[in-house]
């Protein structure tokens, strides 16, 4: 078993992070970022906490052209950001429905804007805006001479390409769901209610070391399922079903992403021959993976691999996407996706396919792009679909 790795990151990783980002900002005429989403201000602070799930305050940090960020943040988490290598904490408590913030980020502010000079937010696409609509509308009167630029492709741009500690972070959480998905023959088995598979996968993964596991999807059908985003119902596990669980655990504020099918007791050829056909799709996907190949090339190779049956491609949109902090990120592995590969980017492939009677099975893996190719994080599937409680 790999070594565990630490926890956290040096002060190190996060001046390297926004020095590279100053940069950009500094050549694009921006004088600051102002970022509120939780894991933008992870990536560039180290502030870690659970609170993000509580909607009732807004959070912000900004990103000067030069120098450390500073945090704009309520109250209550104070304590917790005096831990990260910021210095520059402003507060107020939280939650204040008449001024949640507004009056420091305007201090703060306010001598960009006498100078006609411009920030940068996040407007482009899998992004939002983390604050109330009016306050933000309120923020901007109070600061007239301010100017707002797009900083989607300058933050997802630094995100994309992963730090070595960062891809040790991925590695290790990859690597729990992959031992987590060995024991599920041990775990599952006919007659149990599907919800009871969800509960012993997680309760395993949590055993094996993960922190948490948010993400926990999948479908279980006679012949083959036909849904990869439900939640498990109480129906019980058939001899003849087929079933998949795709899950999103977590490690230090890491995901990994990906999925494994089986079948209990038999399954159809049709059901084989899909798993064979998703199997071999992924291997071309893998063989494409390159620094230079762009994400519609990874598509395309896994696609020319479905189109060579009789199967279709699934409408799930994509075959893969970027993997971190977050569950899914950009880019797409998509047909309408250009990005270029880059080495030390993390990513999913995940071809899909329809067969059979309205039948859908989708398979993925995570990899990381280096200089020879894509390196596993994910242990690879079999390329026979494993049986539970029967032979082939």
């Amino acid at each position: 078993m790999a070594e565990t790795p630490i926890r956290g990151f040096g002060e190190g990783e996060y001046r390297a992070r926004t020095a590279r980002a100053q940069s950009k900002m500094a050549a694009q005429g921006i004088a600051g970022l102002l970022l509120m989403t939780e894991p933008d201000v992870r990536y560039f602070s180290g502030f870690q906490t659970p609170f993000w799930q509580s909607p009732t305050r807004p959070w912000f940090l900004f990103v000067p052209v030069s120098g450390k960020p500073v945090a704009v943040i309520p109250e209550i988490g104070a304590v917790l950001m005096r831990t990260t290598w910021i210095e520059d904490i402003r507060t107020w408590n939280a939650p204040n429905p008449a001024d949640d913030g507004i009056s420091l980020l305007r201090d703060l502010l306010a001598p960009i804007a006498a100078q006609k000079g411009s920030i940068a937010m996040m407007m482009g696409h899998e992004t939002s805006l983390r604050m109330p609509l009016a306050e933000y509308d309120r923020l901007r009167a109070a600061l007239p001479g301010l100017r707002v630029k797009d900083a989607t492709a300058l933050v997802q741009g630094a995100r994309m390409v992963k730090s070595e500690a960062e891809i040790d972070k991925i590695r290790h959480i990859c690597c729990i769901a992959s031992r987590c998905f060995d024991r599920v023959p041990e775990l599952v088995s006919a007659g149990q209610p599907f919800e009871e598979v969800f509960r012993a996968f997680r309760r395993e993964a949590l055993a094996q070391g993960a922190d948490d596991v948010p993400y926990l999807v999948g479908g279980a059908e006679q012949g083959g399922y036909r849904d990869v985003i439900s939640p498990p119902s109480r129906r019980p596990m058939q001899i003849g079903d087929v079933f998949m669980l795709d899950t999103g655990m977590t490690w230090d504020g890491y995901f990994c992403d990906f999925d494994r099918n089986y079948g209990v007791g038999r399954v159809d050829d049709a059901t084989q021959r899909a798993y064979e056909t998703l199997w071999h799709a992924t291997e071309a996907g893998l063989a494409a993976i390159r620094p230079g190949a762009s994400c519609r090339d990874v598509y395309s190779a896994m696609q020319a691999v479905l189109a060579r049956g009789k199967e279709q491609g699934a409408a799930v949109g994509r075959f893969g996407h970027g993997l971190g902090m977050q569950l899914t990120e950009v880019p797409s592995i998509a047909a309408f996706d250009e990005t270029v590969l880059q080495e030390n980017m993390v990513l999913t492939l995940e071809p899909s396919l329809a067969y059979g009677e309205h039948r859908l099975m989708v398979h993925e893996e995570n990899i990381v792009v280096r200089a020879s190719g894509a390196e596993a994080l994910s242990v690879r599937a079999p390329e026979w679909l494993p049986l539970i409680g029967g032979t082939r």
